[in-house]
Order: structure tokens, then sequence, then C-alpha cells
């Protein structure tokens, strides 16, 4: 396929660091795109994750059909929310009080719960980390994979997350979800045809 040819070393780097982190870590964090909860999940990420619980957050919702992110919400049972990153008010609480659900016997400082938060580039992640931490600390920008550096952000008392450097999947489930995540910004443009995705799109 013409599409689908990007997955740099630094991306591999990423996984890595990812694999490596998850052993101090009770909880993940997956930001997707309300418009394609599916599609922009990074499904090599969630496999690392394994039996540890994962809760995902549908940002952007304001762009996507209510009804069908409804049908997400019950499709995910209990492990997402949606959320407007720039004017929900409540983001932070919403996220504490579902990943406490989850980890019950978490959440105090001496046994904080340890988050790390992921999402493929372009889907809000940054946003939603500089609302976490109440200060700009995430560069935001349409160009994907602008996050470098991991960064830890003390929540409140016993509630950490670690962010990690925008991390892409290797290889999307198949060639409809690389065209849909190309047209929502994942993709950097040297790595996709404007064509093919503007007229899949079409």
């Amino acid at each position: 396929s013409t599409m689908l040819h990007w997955f740099p070393g630094h991306m591999h780097k990423a996984t890595k660091e990812f694999r490596r982190k998850m052993p101090q870590i009770d909880i993940a964090i997956e930001v997707v795109d309300a418009r394609l909860p599916d599609s922009s999940s990074n499904h090599v990420l969630e496999n690392i994750v394994g039996d540890k619980p994962i809760i995902k957050i549908l940002s952007k919702s304001d762009l996507a059909c209510p009804n069908t992110t409804k049908l997400w919400l019950q499709h995910y049972k209990g492990s997402a929310i949606a959320i407007d990153t720039l004017h929900d008010k409540n983001v932070i609480m919403k996220i504490i009080d579902l990943a406490q659900k989850k980890l019950p016997n978490r959440g105090t400082v001496l046994k904080p719960i340890r988050a790390i938060i992921f999402g493929i580039p372009n889907v809000g992640k940054s946003t939603l980390i500089n609302k976490l931490a109440g200060r700009k600390i995430a560069k935001t920008g349409n160009e994907p994979a602008v996050t470098k550096l991991q960064q830890r952000i003390d929540i409140k008392k016993g509630f950490i997350i670690y962010d990690t450097p925008g991390i892409m999947f290797p290889s999307p489930k198949n060639e409809l979800s690389g065209l849909r995540i190309g047209a929502i910004g994942s993709i950097r443009d040297t790595a996709m045809e404007y064509q093919t995705v503007a007229e899949y799109m079409i």
C-alpha cells in the first residue's frame, strides 16, 4: 500500500521505553479521538499494558456525533469517558474518579495510583496533559510527534501520571484505519498520500 510507511526508529525506541516503564505502573490512560476511537487506538501499546486496567479518554468529543459516542462508551463498558478537552471543566475529576474505581486499593500518599498516559499523535493528548498539570508543559500543535520527553505530573496527593513520547503504532489494523487516522492528522505529511486520503474521505 502507498499509505503505510511510517514507523520511524524513535517510535521503536519509545515502545521499548514504554515496556520498561510498565512494571511500575498501575493503570494506563489511553487518549483516542472520539470520532474514531478504535482506529486511533495504539494496539501495540495496549498489548504491552497486558492485564493492567486501561481507561480510554475519547477526546474532541465536541467534533464527534453524540449518539455514536454513546455507543462507543457502552462498548467500552465503564472503562471510558468522552471529553471536550478544551471546554470541559471537570476533566481532572472524571479521570481521577474512573481510575479510583478501577483501583479501589490505591490512591493514598503511601500507595499512589501510578498512571501512564499515551495516545497516537494529534488525538489531543498534549492538550489534556496541560490541563491535568494546570500549566503548559506539553507542546501542542498540529504537527504529529511534538512530544519528546517523558514527564511526571503529580495530579494530586496519591495520583501520579507519567507522560510518554508521542507514539504511533507500527501499522493500523487495516488500510481503512490508516486512511482514517490520516484524515485526522495523526500521520506525518511525508508518510501519506493526500490524494488517497482525500478520495477516501469523499
